[in-house]
Parts: structure tokens; sequence; C-alpha cells
């Protein structure tokens, strides 16, 4: 019999979908945008990125998300994040989310890096206690030495990169939703930071993880949601679903 806690349902997805309207006009500039919108003429496309989407997650899974390109899997990652409202079904999650989709999305560029740890980490829903608590080890995780005293405009994407990881990964979030994060930084970082999200997943984090990369998602996924032109197209069991996106 399997335990009560794989049993719990910490993510579900109901019946969700999500239009984007996309301008069907050349648009130059602001100006003439609002005014073809005042007289009326300005044309949409109606796109619809995901349709009727519905899939659960257990608390402790490790769920896989694959798809080709436009196949929707970055805006259901979006809707469950809370980044983006859907134009129809349901999203209930069970526990605190932390989103590694647009790493350092919050920083400032005026700022070193010690001060965007604390403004980082603020929005990421740490407090200023518990940040200056772990500064020290966020510092060493992110190997960025004297440069954390450096305004972040001049660091490398790599440096920015290793810093956003080192801040959102601080903590044992209970929900984290991954969007190809294994690609960063350098050789050595990447290795690092997989053995960090292999602690994670070990330590009963529940994860949703988006990757083109099939033995990435083999080794680490318990099940797969395989999307196909914003529909799922196959669940299930890891290896089932690889091999047949494989073919």
């Amino acid at each position: 019999m399997e335990n009560k806690q794989e049993q719990e349902v910490i993510i579900s997805v109901e019946h969700v979908g999500m239009q984007f309207r996309m301008s069907n006009d050349r648009i130059s500039s602001i100006k003439e945008m609002v005014t073809q919108m005042l007289r009326g003429k300005l044309k949409y496309n109606e796109f619809w990125a995901l349709k009727d989407v519905s899939f659960q997650v257990h608390r402790g899974e490790v769920v896989g998300i694959i798809g080709r390109n436009g196949a929707g899997k970055s805006t259901i990652l979006k809707i469950i994040s809370g980044i983006l409202k859907p134009t129809c079904g349901t999203v209930k999650r069970g526990g605190n989310i932390v989103p590694m989709l647009e790493l350092g999305s919050g920083f400032d560029y005026d700022l070193t890096g010690r001060e965007n740890i604390f403004l980082n980490g603020a929005i990421l829903g740490y407090s200023k206690e518990f940040l200056m608590g772990k500064y020290d080890e966020i510092l060493a995780f992110s190997e960025l030495g004297e440069f954390i005293e450096m305004p972040i405009r001049n660091y490398s994407s790599g440096m920015l990169m290793r810093l956003a990881f080192s801040i959102a990964t601080v903590v044992n979030p209970e929900i984290l939703i991954v969007d190809e994060i294994l690609a960063v930084g350098d050789e050595n970082f990447q290795r690092k930071s997989r053995a960090r999200m292999m602690e994670l997943m070990s330590g009963g984090t529940t994860v949703l993880f988006v990757s083109h990369n099939m033995d990435q998602i083999r080794e680490m996924c318990n099940r797969v949601v395989w999307l196909e032109s914003g529909v799922v197209h196959l669940e299930g069991e890891t290896a089932k679903v690889c091999d047949a996106y494989r073919i």
C-alpha cells in the first residue's frame, strides 16, 4: 500500500485554458495602437496556448513536463506559479511555491550583489533575519567572492544566474517549479546546481520540471506529462511517456 503522503494531491490543474490575443495589424507606435483601439479598428488573432489541460501532482513527486517548442510548457508553469491567470479552469496549490522560471527577474542592476540578495530574497518571501542567517551560505554557493560588493550591472550573465540560483534554492520549498534551470553557469556550477536540485528532490520537495533533455527527465522524474499543441497528449510513467515521445 502506498504511503499516505504520496497520495496527497499538492497541485491540481483542472480544465485549464489560456488564450492570448495578438494584434493582426502592423502597428508602429503606441499612439497608432491607441488610435486604432478608439476607432474600434484594431484586429486581433485569438491563440489558445493551452486547451482543457488537467493533471494532478502528489506531494513528494518529481513530475516532468515535456513537449516541443510552443507546446505550452512554460505557460502552464507560469499559471501554476500564479504569474499568469488562466482564461478558464482552476489551479489548486497545497504548499508554498518557489518558481525558478525567470531567475533574477527581481534584481536591481544598480545595487550590489549583496543588496540584491536581500531584495530578491524578500520578493521570494524570505525575511531579512532569515536571509542574514543564510547570507554566508548563499555567497559561498554562488562563488562570487569579492564581486558580491559590485553593482550587478557589471556581472556577466553567468554570474547573475549563479547568484539568482543560490538565492532561490537556499531553503527547502514545498513546491519547486523549474524551467531548464540546470543549464545555469559554467560546467562546474552546472554540476553543483544539479547536485543541489537532487538534494531538494530527495528531501521531499515536490518538483515540476520542464526540460528538453530526455536523459534528465528519465533520471529525475517519477512521472511525465507530455503537452502537444496546448493539450495533454500523454501522461504516465516516465519511461513509457519518454519512449512514446522519442518515437
